[in-house]
């Protein structure tokens, strides 16, 4: 008994012993190999996901479209909606602007004309489009310019809405058409409403193209239209609508569609 007890103790405490001194091992001194695996991974790896982060923010920045690509046309929307509401809601107007624009195959709204010039002036200014479907419902807006140049005696400077009221197809066709010069083409009457009287352009009472031209105290009556041309502003459209787009298809197919032209549309239509 006395030796198998001299044997038992000196075995224990050694076990004891080593099992401390492996868990200290184990807990207080990891493997200097394993350590370097794990600190050395983890910078290649954060550089991977940094440099997909980049990859795809410069993704999505090159395939948006700029943030500001849309205001200018959505400035030209709201402003020709303001100069359609300020038309309608002028007395003098009851009965020369409102029996037309239900019966108008389009309209076309320049709400900023800008005309300038001593003894001979130009003319500048961007507008929205819209044409009525067979449902009565006019559809989404197509840009174009007008410009050009008059002679004529015009002192000082003046900002100018337009409306062309558009009764005809051929009207339409003509205005559709590359470049269309308003004066220009024989065919086409056009009467040009202001001062409180209509001026004729031709002899034609049915005219093919109403023009309606306000000044910042009301109707404007010496505007001159004569030799202006109507271009349609493709780039405009690419931006509104997020893509390229036909001019004639956009506004007579109704190829392409913004929800922030909506507001213009019912009110035209309504």
């Amino acid at each position: 008994m006395a030796l198998s007890m001299s044997i038992k103790i000196p075995l224990t405490l050694s076990l004891s012993l080593e099992g401390r001194e492996d868990l200290h091992a184990r807990f207080e001194s990891p493997p200097p190999l394993r350590g370097r695996v794990r600190v050395g991974g983890r910078p290649r790896v954060r550089a991977q996901v940094f440099a997909l982060l980049l990859f795809v923010i410069a993704f999505l920045m090159l395939s948006a479209p700029p943030a500001h690509a849309q205001v200018d046309q959505q400035q030209t929307v709201n402003r020709a909606l303001a100069t359609v509401e300020r038309l309608r809601s002028d007395q003098r107007f009851k009965t020369s602007f409102d029996p037309y624009l239900a019966q108008a195959r389009a309209v076309l709204v320049v709400p900023d004309l800008y005309k300038a010039g001593f003894i001979v002036g130009g003319q500048f200014g961007n507008g929205a489009l819209l044409v009525r479907g067979k449902d009565g419902a006019f559809g989404y807006p197509g840009f174009y310019s007008l410009s050009g140049g008059s002679i004529g005696l015009q002192l000082g400077a003046e900002d100018v809405s337009i409306v062309f009221l558009i009764m005809s197809d051929k009207g339409l066709d003509a205005v559709l058409s590359n470049k269309f010069k308003i004066g220009g083409e024989a065919q086409v009457a056009m009467l040009v409403v202001g001062g409180g009287e209509e001026v004729n352009t031709t002899s034609n009472a049915g005219a093919d193209i109403r023009a309606y031209a306000l000044g910042a105290v009301g109707l404007f009556g010496s505007l001159s239209l004569e030799g202006a041309v109507i271009t349609a502003r493709d780039t405009w459209n690419a931006d509104y609508y997020g893509k390229a787009v036909d001019s004639r298809a956009l506004v007579l197919e109704g190829a392409a569609k913004n929800p922030e032209a909506d507001r213009l549309r019912d009110f035209l239509a309504h």
